[in-house]
């Protein structure tokens, strides 16, 4: 037995010192830049974001509509694997079909299905507009567009045909294929289009160009694209079915791999790493963990893991500790971790990226995991809380709230990630199911979390997330220091206030 010298910290418990700030230190002039996978020292690694922020590998939050949002944002999403392979695969595919502007039409429907069927399409989609295809697919022949401006429930009969209401192709302003996006958004502009379909000699659909698409493309100038200007995604794995799903995954078009399991300290993690290396070298990128101390950080490190991630039963719907008694604070996970990190660059030339993965309740917990040296950070909770998440909207007690659930709860049965003793179900549970709060727009609330990122950065010193690390100053928090964290008045009702 040995005991660490030590008290268990979490994020919560650390404050960050302002360092000078200086005339470059502007919102302009920060990079919030950050490194994926392992490189050598002072090279480029082969997969960057311009916004360090992942999603986590759940159903709960992970769909293809969040991935295409969050790498127009600059961040990358992880597709769950607790699913068949087909499916996971199917969604990776989703996701690499749009190109940067030149959408994969996900919502189709043929002339012959009725108004009613429309409505019920358009309301499941969460669309104002359906492309309509020969057949009702995402590559039929082109035939119209038909929107929420085209028919009314209440007005016209739902048993009537879409093709009664639709604009046919004859009457609409298409794109080839060769079309440039600068050239597609000038014919959107040119023609007043809400959409562009680019349709093929053949008379298939190809893509389509949205005019919201080009004002997030002003907004977002940072998407996370590959060379072929298509959006990264990433997927998870498992230690289980691992030579069946990456084969799938890759052939998908997966940028980026995770090893999913609650505790990432195992020979089979081990053996999986060893086979991406033995079967496709560098040429797959792969993550490992979670881990919380330097140990088990250099063993996947040694066993070739791109990045490393760092967190056991911080998450708000875990409850590892509390049902196995396994993990550590936060910023004590990070502050070993890291230590180690350096101590392997210092002896082989190799950076390998670490994740903060859990513990991070608020935008100033990011930060703080930041400057303790975490490259990115992976969010469950934040992100399910958005529209582009899978999970269903409800009403709880008159306010809204999305459907959160943990992957070791029984409603996600993951045996994949959680396998006690063996067996197609859980022996208990290591993740709850409810709710959280309705926050609306991803692309609103990371725009926001990143303005909050740049200004503690600022007041910090520093204007990229190396500097911020090395330079930065904390200090532990008193429980006193903790509760003067807050406002001592009472707050204005600013809706009630708003309507006087």
């Amino acid at each position: 037995m040995r005991i660490l010298d030590e008290v268990s910290r979490t994020l919560n418990e650390y404050l960050l010192v302002p360092n000078l700030t200086t005339a470059d230190c502007t919102p302009d002039n920060i990079d919030l830049g950050a490194p994926l996978v392992r490189h050598h020292a002072g090279e480029e690694p082969a997969i960057r974001v311009a916004t360090p922020l992942t999603s986590a590998i759940m159903g709960a939050v992970s769909s293809p509509r969040l991935a295409i949002a969050l790498a127009q944002c600059g961040g990358l999403t992880f597709i769950h694997q607790n699913q068949p392979v087909d499916a996971q695969a199917g969604m990776v595919a989703a996701v690499k079909r749009h190109k940067a502007g030149f959408r994969f039409s996900d919502t189709n429907i043929k002339p012959s299905a009725t108004l009613g069927e429309l409505a019920a399409l358009l309301q499941t989609a969460e669309r104002d507009v359906a492309v309509v295809t020969d057949d009702g697919s995402a590559h039929g022949v082109f035939v119209g567009l038909i929107s929420t401006d085209d028919f009314h429930p209440q007005r016209h009969d739902l048993n009537d045909s879409v093709g009664s209401r639709m604009r046919p192709a004859q009457r609409l302003v298409t794109a080839a294929p060769t079309v440039s996006l600068p050239e597609a958004n000038t014919l959107i502009w040119d023609h007043r289009l809400d959409v562009l379909p680019v349709v093929g000699e053949d008379g298939r659909l190809q893509s389509i160009v949205l005019r919201r698409d080009y004002e997030l493309h002003k907004r977002f100038r940072n998407e996370t694209i590959d060379e072929e200007k298509r959006f990264r995604v990433g997927a998870g794995v498992n230690t289980h079915d691992y030579r069946e799903r990456i084969p799938a995954l890759v052939e998908a078009g997966a940028d980026l791999l995770c090893i999913d399991s609650s505790d990432g300290y195992s020979v089979w993690q081990r053996d999986t790493l060893r086979y991406v290396r033995e079967t496709y070298g560098d040429g797959v990128r792969i993550g490992a963990g979670n881990v919380v101390d330097g140990r088990a950080f250099r063993y996947l490190a040694d066993a070739g893991a791109d990045f490393v991630k760092v967190g056991i039963g911080g998450g708000s719907i875990c409850i590892t500790r509390d049902q196995k008694g396994i993990g550590r604070g936060q910023a004590s996970a990070l502050i070993d971790v890291v230590a180690a990190r350096h101590a392997y660059l210092r002896e082989t030339g190799v950076y390998v990226p670490l994740c903060c993965d859990g513990g991070l309740l608020s935008d100033y917990h990011m930060a703080i995991a930041f400057a303790l040296g975490a490259d990115f950070v992976m969010l469950g909770r934040y992100f399910a809380r958005f529209d582009e998440s899978p999970s269903a909207l409800v009403r709880v007690g008159g306010q809204f709230f999305k459907e959160y659930w943990g992957e070791g709860s029984n409603r996600a049965r993951n045996v994949t990630r959680y396998e006690h003793g063996g067996g197609d179900r859980l022996a208990f549970e290591e993740g709850v199911d409810g709710y959280v709060p309705y926050a609306g727009s991803l692309y609103d609330n990371v725009a926001l979390t990143i303005a909050k990122l740049k200004a503690t950065m600022i007041s910090c010193g520093s204007t990229d997330l190396r500097a911020f690390h090395e330079n930065a100053v904390l200090v532990p928090v008193s429980q006193q220091s903790y509760l003067q964290n807050t406002a001592e008045i009472q707050l204005r009702d600013r809706v009630s206030d708003a309507s006087h």
